[in-house]
């Protein structure tokens, strides 16, 4: 029986446009993507470099572009946060039927542009629907490594087996299945999260 269900964030609940970042940095000489710009943007997920020196780092390899510009390039992937799928989670909370958690892979910049377009009300409402809101930039890990299921399982005494995840990307829900958790590997534009009852 499931008690507990753990969920990601972006495409899940706020949609998303994962290569807009990449489109708008072309602009500024993105051509693809460097093992040293991915090892970048991950190590900024897990809160290893800062803001700043996140910046720093992408001027230095754009130098044509202003901060601004690259954080406003950056900050193009998230999209909107639709107010049907925050109801849902709303009547998920008052059945008050399973633990309820959020994990997701994300960082300062993009949870500050999170807030100025969902806006802080909302924000805090959506946030208010869980018993602990994990941010990879706040716990310093990421999906998929196994230590961060084994983090959220061990900290709030969870049981794999009563416990379901879901997320849009392949590799994270593989990697918390090997734990022994349900998941759903949510199809994006094809399944949505209020479809969630028919997957448990």
């Amino acid at each position: 029986m499931i008690k507990n269900i753990i969920f990601d964030f972006g495409d899940i609940f706020i949609d998303l446009d994962k290569m807009a970042p990449f489109r708008e940095m072309a602009r500024f000489g993105f051509t693809s993507l460097t093992p040293e710009f991915d090892s970048l943007a991950k190590n900024y997920e897990m809160g290893l470099v800062t803001t700043p020196e996140f910046l720093n780092a992408l001027q230095y390899t754009f130098p044509s572009a202003t901060k601004e510009q690259l954080k406003k390039a950056w900050n193009s992937i998230i999209l909107n946060f639709p107010e049907y799928r925050l109801q849902f989670i709303e009547e998920l909370r008052k059945q008050d039927k399973y633990r309820l958690f959020l994990l997701s892979n994300t960082n300062a910049l993009h949870i500050a542009q999170v807030q100025k377009t969902m806006g802080i009300n909302d924000y805090n409402r959506f946030k208010g629907c869980f018993e602990k809101f994990y941010l990879s930039h706040e716990i310093k890990m990421r999906k998929p490594d196994a230590p961060i299921y084994e983090f959220v399982l061990k900290e709030n005494k969870l049981q794999p087996k009563q416990t379901f995840f879901v997320d849009d990307t392949k590799e994270n829900t593989l990697s918390a299945a090997s734990l022994g958790i349900k998941t759903w590997n949510l199809n994006v534009g094809v399944e949505d999260i209020i479809q969630l009852p028919n997957f448990l």
